[in-house]
């Protein structure tokens, strides 16, 4: 490595000290070239000390321009809207831009920085408290959005049933004790109740979708890099999505309209995008307006996928279901086609080996070294590396899990299983993408399985119990986080619940596109919807 200076007064390091981080490391320094690294290292940590004083560079934000007042944590079922808000408060833009939101409420993903909110990332492993907005926060205010407070979100972001946030347990908004789905379980619920117009989830494995099939609401990962994830807390890098959810597809439309495009701070995003890219309302008003009512997706070839229906677990009450959404589909004159993706079976287990890793030292220790984008210092400093028992016992029992896989592959594989798995993954996503060569679209069951019922005393039982009831879940989700193609859920009716067939839990179709073709999944969605009340089905 180059020595930019030497710095002609900087005190020496201290010979043992030289000789102890060779040892430490397992390497014995050349007593000849002791004194030599003590004065390159010494002038190093000069260098290292001017920085450290220089004022961080972060997003400052005006709170005369965003103000936020009744900042507050709810109290109660009510309160909480049965444990969907993590925080309340208003916040929005005393001089928006546009009024492509204007007066929409609107609820964050507790992962989201909002200044002078608490953000508990579902856990009380690290006490945060941002000081700076998240891009999307101020993207949404200075559309004429209220931000009304931070959606309850399960710990570390790591589960999929929703009892394991620190805040509490998210009930269903079509049944309580029943699951919402994670990790955006507060967002799921808040939209599904009515409480908000619209939130923001974070979708790594399928933190968007899930939740947003099990509440009965439409809910978008977008292409990976069209939302800045700057100022979200993340879990790792290459899946990290933000995305809107909603009760409507031309209301996913508009909040993805205010979010998306370039920040640049983000290293996920590309440098620019083509022309009409962002224009997703517009483009979708254009297309329900000229098209054929009874007719609109005539033209639209969609692959229905083989595999998407074979995944372990599938309920056959869910695949006769979206069988006949798929079936509506062709009735609304789209050409649909049998698609088979063998990898796609697979791609679920790559995706679980490829995470524990990076995303441990990422997601769990706030470590973001190699990458370009905004690093929240403060949280980094107030996360524990390495792991100490009072964080570990804070985690829920999909994190716990996450760090343990993270401790026995290092020990056993190191690096070279995340290497084998980034490459197997960029096979499949080869293989999505010749798919879709010849389709707009792929069709697929949003998940197998209707919402779980929740613990009653979720800490009663091990980690082995909790983890167990939604085994499988996410294999037609996370396949689309690593490889970064637009996915969208829309609820599509009910199914019974496993435990009891009385109650009717909403399950979802979901419709991946082409990256940076998001207009498509929300087309498909859209003519859908207009046509058919879900809720009747």
């Amino acid at each position: 490595m180059s020595v930019v200076t030497l710095g002609q007064n900087a005190p020496k390091l201290d010979h043992s000290a030289v000789t102890i981080l060779g040892s430490n490391a397992g390497i014995n320094i050349n007593p000849k070239h002791i004194d030599d690294f003590a004065t390159t290292l010494g002038a190093l940590d000069v260098c290292i000390q001017d920085i450290l004083a220089e004022d961080d560079y972060i997003p400052k934000t005006d709170l005369k321009k965003y103000p936020r007042t009744d900042i507050r944590r709810p109290q109660g079922p009510e309160d909480t809207d049965k444990g969907g808000w993590a925080a309340k408060c208003n916040a929005y833009s005393t001089s928006p831009t546009s009024d492509l939101l204007k007066g929409k409420k609107i609820a964050l993903k507790d992962n989201i920085a909002l200044a002078g909110v608490k953000c508990t990332n579902g856990t009380e492993a690290v006490d945060w408290t941002p000081t700076f907005d998240a891009t999307i926060a101020t993207r949404i205010m200075d559309a004429g959005a209220t931000i009304t407070g931070k959606a309850a979100c399960e710990n570390a972001c790591l589960e999929n049933v929703s009892d394991t946030s620190c805040t509490g347990k998210v009930h269903n908004p079509y049944a309580d004790g029943y699951n919402c789905g994670g990790s955006s379980s507060g967002s799921g619920r808040l939209v599904g109740s009515g409480a908000v117009d619209m939130a923001i989830g974070c979708d790594q494995g399928g933190s968007i979708r899930i939740p947003s099939a099990n509440c009965g609401v439409v809910g978008l990962k977008p292409t990976w890099g069209l939302v800045p994830y700057a100022g979200i807390i993340s879990l790792e890098a290459t899946i990290d999505h933000a995305g809107p959810m909603a009760r409507t597809v031309p209301d996913v439309a508009r909040l993805l309209q205010v979010i998306a495009g370039t920040d640049g701070i983000d290293d996920r995003q590309p440098p620019f995008l083509p022309d009409g890219t962002l224009e997703y309302l517009a483009n979708l008003d254009k297309f329900l307006s000229s098209s054929d009512t009874s007719k609109p997706l005539t033209g639209t070839k969609i692959g229905l996928l083989e595999e998407g229906s074979a995944i372990p677990g599938m309920d056959p009450n869910i695949s006769k279901l979206c069988q006949s959404a798929v079936d509506k589909l062709k009735d609304l004159g789209a050409e649909v086609t049998s698609v088979s993706i063998p990898g796609h079976l697979k791609a679920a287990i790559v995706w679980m080996c490829s995470v524990p890793i990076a995303g441990t030292r990422q997601g769990f220790f706030s470590d973001q070294t190699g990458r370009k984008q905004l690093h929240m210092i403060d949280r980094l400093l107030a996360s524990d590396n390495p792991m100490t028992q009072q964080a570990f016992d804070a985690l829920g029992p999909g994190a716990q899990n996450a760090y343990m896989r993270y401790l026995y592959m290092i020990d056993k594989y190191g690096p070279m299983i995340h290497a084998k798995c980034s490459n197997l993954l960029r096979r499949i996503n080869d293989d999505y993408d010749q798919a879709l060569a010849s389709v707009d679209v792929l069709v697929m069951p949003t998940l197998p399985s209707p919402p779980c019922r929740l613990f009653d005393d979720p800490p009663a039982h091990g980690p082995l119990a909790r983890l167990s009831r939604n085994v499988g879940l996410v294999g037609n989700t996370s396949p689309f986080n690593s490889s970064g193609h637009p996915a969208l859920t829309i609820p599509v009716g009910f199914v019974p619940a496993h435990d009891d067939e009385s109650v009717k839990l909403p399950a979802g179709l979901q419709i991946v596109g082409k990256k940076f073709a998001d207009i498509d999944c929300l087309k498909v969605g859209a003519a859908w919807e207009r046509a058919y009340d879900w809720k009747k089905l």
